[in-house]
């Protein structure tokens, strides 16, 4: 049985990120959500009054793959298949704890595989429309059915008797003579009612289920919170000349958004997720990106309804109290204890390798700044000024473009959205993994901006749908993920319906989709999570596809997106969008050049988010409350990534990761998955780099494995060793040059 929290607290998979060279992350996610069932293992509880026969999550969808029917959907369907859900799955479960027959593996574990289909339908599509596509509506559905889904996982995990016989498989599972998969969903599902506090006193259990409730009514509290401050946060100009230095698309886009709010006259520019926006980099008046960078920083800290710093510091508490009533020092210790690196030590150990190169090298890429900035100003006969986060980004450009001789408008061209997707992230599929793809048009979508493609494996047999919604929309939040419509599972024979969501600027009506590099990284970096998941061939829902440690899931995205610059890849798809012809190669040098720039920079506005990650949920229960703000400084100076110059890449108030999206602990995960997808590209390179014999081999040794196996086994198996983290050292820049 899927962890249901996973579903409760809408998360899909987050990203992209994190990569130091990617745009905008989200994370949404958790290990991948439950599989749909075919219609014939529903149920047979009659439905609720609420969930009437018309209701189209009632049964399973004729379309193909079982996609959702969106043409048929309606805001009113969710609620009533949500708690029609609950109840069926309630009554699915008390029939297996009460069964009077003894436990066995098929009576309890697979018997649990099955449970909540009709729940798992609608939550998979309602986790992905209240993500990309929500209204005032489904927040409100959100809100409302938040508690309720904690205190029914609670109902399940809690459940003695339940426990009872999950205990009893477990215990004689040496003796079952189970196949490997079989024998890892036992450890795995006894390990998840365990650390879910299956074992507590009927007291504190009591105890649990409050603090749980209350924590999923903040989380989601949180993540609706945000959305509101990051809309109304966004910059309002009424000056064009303020926005010198911005492309013509880019100001007719920020028209164009402006004039959707009735602001016609004016222009808006929409906040990103992360601290840092895309237009800092271009926006010569400093007073403008001044601006911008303090309504990003300060976007959930005005006071009002939709400040979340009251919410964070209540949550962290709850995390902590939790923590300890399960027997763990804290919430990052319980968090790790399933994860791959398994104790906090072991996180702020690995991340301390990190800190102290970074810093350093953002303190010397900070005095080559400074070194611009003065010059600038002599050149105006303006006196000059100390460096600030806002002028970060403008005149990191303007030392990249006078010592590699590049900036963003001239390689921009060369990456049209739709020529980047067909040739350059569907054709690397092809050539590693023999993938083939066709646009299908007559599979209804939740929003005209979204496309589907059906998925051909490399024997021509259909394999996956694939759905990609690649603009922002205020009624989306930020940054890029991926998750499932419906998952993988031999067991309920179904297969995957996975989908991409990013913000990229949408263009104005008749102007091209043209994106940065990090975009570019991006739109591979979240295909590698579909990869993960379309592979996916599990007889178990729980373990399937992206079904893993969260330290181990964004592995395969890390990599895919080393594929963006091999060089048969990128020839591929770095074309102009007029003339078609390719990027030049002094072009093409110029980039690759260009490749370490920022770097220390990157990697501690990461790093020192990760931090602040640890730091709020290494608090002991007897911790007071915190103030935010004053946790905050005091948390990146301590870890010396103080630095002023450098904020972190989400703020508390604003880190939809760790307090509404499953990354709670976890966002050191990010890091550390660099270190597996460095390392792996390395065992590429050194075997012939991008060919179907290393695609096919890495396809059935990891991609297709999901979480059948012990995740570190599984990458050593495949590796032939235990990952190295040089070469992310080396590919980050972070490693110090030999002594002469």
């Amino acid at each position: 049985m899927p962890r249901l929290r996973l579903l409760v607290i809408a998360t899909s998979i987050a990203l992209a990120a994190c990569s130091q060279t990617s745009s905008d992350e989200a994370a949404k996610n958790a290990p991948a959500p439950a599989a749909t069932a075919p219609a014939k293992a529903a149920s047979a509880a009659a439905p609720t009054a609420e969930a009437s026969a018309s209701n189209p999550f009632l049964v399973a969808s004729t379309l193909p793959f079982q996609a959702p029917p969106f043409d048929k959907i309606k805001d009113g369907d969710y609620q009533p298949a949500i708690e029609e859900g609950m109840k069926q799955q309630l009554a699915e479960v008390e029939k297996i704890a009460d069964n009077p027959e003894p436990a066995t593996f098929e009576n309890t574990y697979v018997a649990l595989e099955k449970t909540g289909v009709l729940l798992n339908r609608v939550m998979a599509v309602f986790n992905g429309v209240t993500g990309a596509n929500t209204d005032d509506a489904l927040q409100k559905v959100q809100e409302e059915e938040a508690p309720k889904l904690a205190a029914h996982e609670d109902a399940i995990y809690l459940n003695d008797k339940l426990f009872a016989r999950i205990q009893k498989v477990y215990d004689e599972r040496a003796s079952l003579k189970l196949d490997p998969e079989s024998q890892r969903l036992v450890e795995v599902v006894y390990r998840n009612f365990v650390h879910a506090g299956a074992k507590l006193s009927e007291a504190d259990k009591a105890k649990l289920k409050a603090l749980n409730k209350e924590e999923s009514t903040l989380s989601t509290q949180f993540t609706n919170k945000l959305l509101a401050a990051t809309k109304d946060g966004a910059l309002v100009v009424d000056d064009k000349a303020k926005l010198a230095g911005l492309s013509d698309a880019d100001i007719a886009a920020a028209a164009q958004a402006a004039k959707a709010r009735g602001l016609d006259g004016k222009w808006v520019i929409p906040l990103q997720n992360t601290t840092q926006q895309p237009a800092l980099r271009d926006l010569q008046d400093r007073d403008t990106r001044k601006a911008l960078f303090e309504a990003s920083w300060n976007r959930a800290e005005k006071g009002g309804a939709d400040d979340t710093r009251d919410t964070i510091e209540r949550i962290a508490q709850l995390r902590a109290e939790e923590a300890k009533l399960l027997g763990f020092p804290n919430y990052a210790a319980w968090k790790l204890d399933d994860q791959m690196a398994k104790n906090p030590a072991t996180v702020m150990k690995f991340m301390a390798q990190l800190t102290p190169a970074a810093v350093a090298r953002a303190k010397a890429e900070a005095a080559d700044i400074q070194q611009q900035i003065d010059k600038d100003q002599a050149a105006l006969h303006q006196p000059s000024f100390k460096l600030e986060p806002w002028d970060w980004q403008y005149y990191a450009e303007q030392v990249r473009k006078a010592r590699y001789d590049l900036d963003e408008s001239q390689i921009k061209p060369y990456f049209e959205l739709d020529n980047v997707l067909q040739n350059g992230v569907f054709y690397a599929a092809n050539q590693l993994y023999g993938l083939t793809f066709k646009e299908r048009k007559d599979i209804p979508v939740y929003n005209p901006d979204v496309r589907v493609f059906e998925v051909f494996d490399k024997d021509g047999k259909s394999l996956a749908l694939f759905y990609c919604d690649y603009f922002k929309r205020d009624n989306k939040n930020g940054g890029a993920w991926m998750d499932n419509f419906v998952g993988q599972s031999k067991l309920l024979g179904t297969k995957p319906v996975i989908y991409n969501v990013a913000n990229f600027t949408k263009p104005a009506d008749g102007q091209p989709a043209l994106l940065s590099w990090d975009d570019v990284i991006t739109m591979f970096h979240e295909f590698g999570h579909a990869l993960h998941g379309m592979f996916a061939d599990e007889q178990y829902p729980t373990l399937s596809g992206t079904s893993t440690a969260r330290d181990f899931v964004e592995f395969p995205s890390q990599f895919n997106e080393h594929w963006a610059s091999d060089p048969k890849v990128f020839t591929n798809f770095a074309k102009d969008y007029k003339t078609h012809q390719p990027m030049p190669k002094p072009l093409v040098e110029k980039m690759k050049k260009a490749g370490m720039f920022n770097k220390g920079y990157d990697m501690t506005e990461l790093v020192s988010a990760a931090l602040l990650d640890m730091n709020w949920h290494m608090l002991p229960a007897d911790a007071p409350k915190q103030d935010a703000d004053k946790f905050e400084a005091e948390a990146l100076k301590q870890d010396g990534v103080d630095l002023s110059y450098v904020p972190p890449r989400y703020r508390s108030s604003y880190f939809q990761h760790i307090w509404g999206n499953g990354y709670a602990a976890g966002y050191y995960a990010y890091l550390w998955t660099e270190m597996l997808a460095d390392d792996a590209f390395e065992w590429f390179k050194e075997h012939g780099g991008l060919t179907r014999a290393n695609g096919d081999r890495f396809r059935g040794m990891v991609l297709s494995r999901g979480n059948t196996e012990e995740l570190a086994k599984m990458y050593k198996d495949w590796r032939g060793q235990e990952p190295s983290i040089e070469p992310m050292l080396e590919d980050r820049g972070l490693k110090a040059a030999p002594k002469k």
